[in-house]
């Protein structure tokens, strides 16, 4: 009867340990190599199966993806390119050039 006790003390435990406020990542920075604020990488447009566009950046370790909304929070859904299909300067390179 004690293991059984000391079981469910224990995942009882672990399930709260969950609860424990992680400290706050600014999700605007890559935070892996370069540590790039995300302004200075360039954008691409993935049309999702449904035809609404997704924000797309690609830097060669990592990617990143966000839902492209207008102003109302609604998805764009422009019609800019077939389904599953991703277009503009995603990949290329991801950094925005020094302004000459």
């Amino acid at each position: 009867m004690k293991l059984v006790k000391g079981i469910a003390l224990v995942a009882a435990a672990a399930a709260l340990a969950g609860c424990i406020d992680a400290p706050k990542k600014d999700k605007t920075v890559d935070n892996w190599i370069d540590n790039k604020d995300l302004s200075q990488l360039r954008a691409g447009i993935w049309v999702d199966p449904t035809g609404c566009d997704q924000w797309i950046i690609d830097d060669g370790a990592e990617g990143y993806l966000s839902a492209r909304l207008d102003k109302y929070g609604k998805p764009v859904c422009s019609g800019v390119a077939p389904p599953n299909t991703a277009i503009g300067p995603y990949k290329s390179g991801s950094s925005i050039p020094d302004p000459v």
